[in-house]
């Protein structure tokens, strides 16, 4: 547990009961919200939740929870796992509370309000499998409610009122006494019970958007605390049965994020990041099932399997929370208006997630290299697996600009996940120009620096001038080069700048998973049938094809997992993090007959066209690689 932090000037009078309220003549607009929810009486996965906004002197107001938060770039809906709402007056009676669409509530007679009180189901065991088809919260950004852990992303049980935004917020949370947490909001005052069977803490927000902005853990977790540089670090870990120890996932953490901040140099916008990660029990029919991350501002949530071994889920914890600590750079020290003044019901997108995410991935990328974590010939195929990927999955010709406003409409939120691919590219390929015009004095990072002292945090840029103020700020290649891949439609040649470094691409036996040939899947959908097969690229991956697997066959189970076109995502999410070493079970349909592939997997090898580095590369070319990669 963390040490706590108790104001010797009492605030009970801010969260006393509902007989006393503020004078009349004062508005809410000039008193904290005061929330509170109970984690001692959860039943049925459902916690109680209730606000206090302080006197109205009007006569409706309206009350919201998130549609959208930031960084999911996707529908949450967060009002859908809200029930029995309740509006109580000052004399402990109901008044009419009208729901107006699926996260909106209003309130008539709002002078009489004193509190409005609900429940609060959580987000993980709604999930579907898979998630196909279904506008589920994406578990990182979603809530868990069980009798051991509680993950408190605060936009699923904390709304606001549409004219108190910008009010500061008392976040009580009453929890069972054996329960550790962590957050990085400032606590400002902690009780307990006298026989220590509850406690309760208290938390300021300063705003709605630091409620949303800042979440929690509670429950049987693990907190391990180091130091970066001048950041504390404070890593928070629920493993359910115990598989994975926080102490463990720390050593990871170290070296990765000490490469980080010598990477980042004195770009600093933050004294603490928190890195909260829930391991999902996959055996479990109500696990959460989307992998990944979700970042804050200083902080990030993780869910990752728990089934993972201790290498694979250090591999993993490199590459996602590498990805979300860089987010201190963009958005959080670079963004624009759209970011600054979020909508979480109406929201508008900035055009630039080719720097939000594009830029962020590409740094968590080259860092690793930079900082010799990972050799050379690493992130050769790395990049060759995005390059095949942007080029296989997406539509290579859509302007990023315009997939970036219109994500939440198709056929552009279909491509979203480009900007993990083809996003870090860009932000590849302006490094390399940068390196290059600047004759290696500078690079993507020191414009990141420059925009970063230009607005900061608190200073949004407008959209639609960045790519001219960007362009101002370097050299007239970068803005052709934006104007023509991101503004515009024409696909990248990658030969044109990877021959300014000297490399090239030539057919290898490269190393490869057991779902990928160096970015290309090798399983697909027969929706007709339901099922999911083995396509042609199998045969070009030497452990499925040593094992006798062959295009078409159905793969009918894993480890004794029915496969089928739901649960398809989490299984194949759960294989992708295989290593060699690992004991499988698998069944495939041929024609009718059952082929049992019972085996210890082996590292798998595919022959393809990769990224390596040209024998005949100029002095130039070769002095500009080493300065990229740092050699």
């Amino acid at each position: 547990m963390l040490k706590k932090i108790i104001l010797c000037i009492s605030v009970s009078t801010l969260i006393a009961s509902c007989g006393t309220k503020v004078a009349v003549n004062d508005l809410a607009v000039n008193t904290p919200i005061i929330s509170d929810l109970d984690l001692v009486n959860i039943d049925n996965d459902k916690i109680s939740v209730s606000i206090d906004p302080g006197r109205f002197v009007t006569d409706t107001i309206t009350y919201r929870l998130p549609k959208v938060v930031q960084g999911t770039y996707a529908v949450s809906d967060f009002g859908k796992y809200v029930e029995n709402v309740q509006a109580i007056d000052y004399e402990g009676n109901s008044i009419e509370i009208t729901k107006v669409d699926t996260n909106t509530w209003s309130i008539a007679n709002a002078k009489s309000l004193d509190k409005i009180t609900y429940l609060v189901n959580d987000t993980f065991d709604q999930e579907v499998q898979g998630g196909i088809g279904e506008e589920v919260p994406f578990s990182p950004s979603g809530t868990n409610i069980e009798p051991k852990q509680v993950m408190l992303n605060l936009h699923g049980f904390i709304g606001y009122f549409d004219n108190l935004k910008n009010n500061s917020y008392h976040i009580g949370v009453t929890a069972p006494g054996s329960f550790n947490y962590t957050s990085p909001l400032q606590e400002i005052q902690f009780t307990e019970s006298e026989d220590g069977a509850s406690k309760k803490s208290v938390f300021k927000a300063n705003r709605y958007f630091e409620v949303t902005d800042n979440p929690m853990m509670y429950g049987e977790t693990e907190v391990e605390e180091f130091m970066v540089g001048d950041i504390k670090i404070v890593l928070s870990v629920f493993s359910p049965n115990s598989v994975h120890k926080a102490i463990d996932i720390k050593k990871t953490m170290i070296e990765m994020m000490q490469a980080q901040k010598n990477y980042l140099g004195d770009l600093n916008s933050t004294p603490r990041y928190d890195v909260l990660l829930y391991l999902s029990d996959t055996s479990k029919e109500d696990a959460a099932k989307g992998f990944g991350a979700l970042e804050h501002h200083s902080s990030t949530v993780v869910v990752l399997p728990e089934q993972m071994d201790a290498a694979a889920l250090a591999e993993a914890m490199i590459d996602v929370v590498a990805h979300e600590f860089f987010h201190i750079v963009t958005p959080l020290s670079v963004h624009s208006e759209d970011v600054h003044y979020f909508d979480y019901n109406n929201p508008t997108f900035s055009k630039h997630l080719w720097l939000y995410e594009g830029v962020t991935e590409y740094f968590a990328q080259h860092f690793q290299v930079y900082d010799k974590l990972i050799v050379p010939e690493t992130y050769y195929s790395r990049t060759t697996e995005k390059i095949n990927n942007s080029r296989s999955n997406y539509d290579d010709a859509m302007s990023f600009i315009q997939m970036s406003e219109n994500v939440l409409e198709s056929p552009y939120k279909e491509n979203y996940a480009n900007v993990y691919m083809k996003g870090a590219l860009i932000g590849m390929c302006i490094d390399i120009l940068m390196r290059e015009q600047s004759d290696g004095d500078r690079s993507l990072l020191t414009l990141m620096k420059e925009l970063s002292n230009k607005y900061g945090k608190n200073k949004p840029f407008v959209d639609d001038t960045l790519i001219q103020e960007i362009t101002a700020m370097t050299y007239l290649e970068i803005g052709e080069f934006l104007n023509k891949h991101v503004v515009g439609t024409t696909p990248i040649d990658y030969d044109v700048f990877f021959k300014k470094v000297g490399l090239h691409f030539k057919e290898a036996q490269v190393e490869t998973n057991y779902i990928q040939n160096a970015g290309n899947l090798i399983v697909g959908a027969d929706r007709e049938a339901g099922t999911i097969i083995f396509n042609e690229q199998v045969s070009n991956n030497s452990f499925w094809t040593d094992k006798g697997a062959q295009p078409n066959d159905v793969i009918k189970s894993i480890d004794g997992g029915e496969i089928n076109l739901q649960n398809a995502n989490q299984v194949f999410g759960e294989v992708f993090t295989w290593r060699p070493g690992k004991e499988i079970d698998v069944v495939l349909l041929r024609n009718g007959e059952e082929i049992n592939i019972k085996t210890v997997t082996e590292q798998s090898y595919t022959t393809a066209n990769t990224l390596v580095e040209n024998p005949d590369a100029t002095e130039t070319q070769i002095t500009l690689r080493k300065v990229w990669l740092n050699q």
